[in-house]
């Protein structure tokens, strides 16, 4: 057969149809897709006769094939190649079940693949052929030796709208596009790698203050390239004074933060470098203008709104002055980036005089308080409600700002297009359509939805919640853009901790901040995850419910999925939320690469923060073994 026929061959295999069932997340917030479901093909899986029964293969009831009788099976055994594909992922998404369809393709590929790898040397093509793909490897490795001495690696089958795991026999690089339809087939990551991108970019400090924080950690995992999430952190000391005005020491105020970008990386950016100066400045007037101690709560929830509102007229409202007054493209394209592309905020801010911890939440992303009950379990609280077009309390909100638009909000979007009803940027929901008119003219930007009419249809103003921390108790908070919450609930995120601060008290570590760790928290061994059952039940608390969850419920054995095995707790969460103790399952989330894993998760941002009294020497300490890379010692900025 010539090179010509061979890549026929190919062709005509890749280009069979899959029978799959599609579910895809969408890329963009802006889109107005949705997730969708159709029934998935029937599959029943072919087992090898005794002695060869790890060996499966996928047949279909499909009238193109074969049909299925004891002859026909027996000679479909001899002809297939020695590649299986498995069952698909099952995960918190929606992976697909494939069909024989799947095989061909695969088939052709290899036969291609191994033809102009190794059949211009003389190679027989059918033993190319019958030698391009295995069932598993002998060792049960992703990577080893087959039977004729050729590594078997596991490899990832991506095409438009399904996702499957199998193994490749053969030597070479493993990543190649299979035809036009887009399909791809890529080497998966190894355990020990996709634990390594896992942690690339984590984070842990130790905050030595005695100020009611002992400790936090964070971590970023990107879908988007370049990731279109951020995050802030800012510790600032401020001197307290007496009743009759003296001085009386200082105290601590600490901003954790969480941005969730949408259609680019700009807006997050600029929240990552200016809103928390912009809320401590506002906070910081509203302080010294009080003629008591504090502040009333009402002042201070009014000096966080506003230090939001001030920031997003700057990026979407000044931009346009200065950018019409410079009337230059360099200067416009500098400017108008974070008003053109779009943030989620999620903001708490820890006055350690009062105990008081306020969370401002603009857009989706979520903020969940864990605290002892009496049973020794935790609760879940949430301090946050995710502000979408499904919100009804939204929806009513803005049909009140906007009466007779019918399309106000419409399949859970704004004007059908964005999801979160509150933002910083996404100025085409801001802007009349003059100043969106007249910059794409001079300039650039988006184009303006038709439904249009009485701008601003989103806002960045956030929601504030107060709530009095008990450090003594341990209660820790977790801060999470919504790619964490589309997989887990609020309650399992809180178990999955509590189920991690299990371990750590248990552990024979005897440091002194061990020592502390453990006198605040305890050290008990519950079973399953050591967390309160939600009350409401599920999506009642105006949380979303997980895709998971939504898909098949909850099983019995449902908490059996999750595993402990990071140092860091918010790599915890996220490992738990692609899988847990499903290796092949986070191992194949983790070796998608963008855009493609965009369809099957998000950018993920996670920050857990702990309270409780220990040491107080000032220092804020890297937590070495919870963080990626050694970096330098923060100082509080004063």
């Amino acid at each position: 057969m010539t090179a010509i026929e061979m890549r026929r061959v190919a062709t005509r295999a890749l280009r069979t149809t899959l029978q799959c069932s599609v579910r895809s997340l969408r890329a963009s917030r802006r889109g107005v897709g949705s997730i969708s479901s159709h029934n998935s093909t029937s599959t029943s899986v072919l087992q090898h006769p005794a002695g060869a029964s790890s060996k499966r293969y996928l047949s279909s009831s499909s009238p193109s094939f074969l049909p299925s009788t004891p002859s026909t099976r027996a000679a479909r055994l001899r002809l297939l190649p020695k590649y299986a594909v498995g069952e698909p992922l099952r995960s918190s998404m929606y992976f697909r079940r494939a069909s024989v369809a799947l095989v061909s393709a695969l088939v052709g590929y290899g036969a291609w693949y191994t033809y102009n790898g190794e059949n211009h040397n003389g190679t027989d093509s059918r033993q190319a052929i019958s030698r391009a793909y295995s069932t598993s490897s002998p060792t049960g490795s992703p990577i080893s030796s087959g039977n004729d001495g050729v590594p078997t690696r596991s490899v990832l089958v991506i095409g438009a709208d399904e996702l499957h795991t199998g193994t490749f026999v053969g030597e070479g690089p493993i990543s190649k596009s299979t035809g036009d339809d887009g399909r791809k087939v890529l080497e998966m990551l190894t355990p020990e790698q996709a634990t390594q991108k896992l942690r690339r970019d984590e984070e842990s400090y130790f905050v030595n203050r005695g100020q009611g924080v002992v400790r936090y950690d964070l971590v970023q995992l990107p879908s988007n390239d370049p990731i279109e999430d951020d995050h802030a952190e800012k510790i600032v000391e401020i001197p307290t004074k007496a009743e009759n005005g003296a001085s009386s020491g200082s105290s601590d105020w600490m901003f954790w933060g969480v941005f969730d970008g949408h259609s680019g990386w700009t807006t997050s950016a600029k929240l990552r470098q200016t809103l928390i100066t912009s809320v401590a400045r506002e906070l910081n007037d509203t302080y010294r203008a009080s003629s008591g101690l504090t502040p009333s709560q009402e002042a201070i929830d009014s000096a966080i709104k506003n230090g939001f509102t001030k920031l997003d007229d700057e990026i979407v409202h000044q931009s346009v002055q200065k950018v019409l007054q410079s009337n230059n493209k360099i200067v416009a394209a500098e400017l108008l980036a974070p008003a053109l592309s779009g943030s989620c905020a999620l903001l708490s801010f820890y006055d350690s005089r009062s105990k008081l911890l306020r969370v401002a939440c603009t857009g989706d992303s979520r903020a969940v308080l864990g605290r002892r009950s009496v049973s020794g379990k935790w609760t879940a609280t949430p301090l946050s409600v995710d502000q979408t077009g499904s919100n009804p309390d939204e929806v009513a909100r803005m049909r009140k700002l906007h009466p007779g638009e019918d399309h106000v909000v419409r399949n859970g979007r704004v004007l059908g297009g964005l999801e979160p009803t509150r933002a910083f940027g996404d100025a085409s929901y801001k802007w009349t359509r003059e100043i969106s008119d007249r910059l794409r003219q001079q300039f650039f930007g988006r184009a303006v939805s038709p439904l249009l009419k009485t701008p601003p249809y989103v806002t960045a103003e956030p929601v504030v919640t107060t709530t009095k921390i008990e450090p003594e108790k341990g209660d820790f908070v977790v801060m999470a853009t919504d790619g964490l919450w589309e997989m887990l609930t609020s309650e399992e995120v809180v178990g999955l901790v509590g189920k991690w601060i299990d371990s750590q008290a248990s552990s024979t570590s005897n440091s002194q901040f061990d020592s502390a760790w453990a006198r605040i928290f305890g050290s008990g061994k519950p079973a399953g995850l050591p967390v309160e059952a939600n009350k409401q039940g599920g999506g009642d608390d105006g949380q979303k419910t997980p895709i998971r969850l939504r898909q098949w419920g909850v099983s019995p054995d449902e908490t059996d999925r999750f595993v402990v095995q990071d140092k860091n707790v918010a790599t915890h969460l996220i490992r738990n939320a692609l899988g847990g103790k499903n290796q092949e399952q986070v191992s194949a989330l983790l070796t998608l690469p963008s855009p493609y894993s965009r369809r099957y998760r998000d950018d993920l941002t996670v920050q857990v923060i702990f309270f409780g009294y220990g040491e107080k020497t000032g220092e804020i300490l890297v937590n070495q073994e919870a963080t990626a890379d050694a970096k330098a010692v923060i100082k509080p900025k004063l």
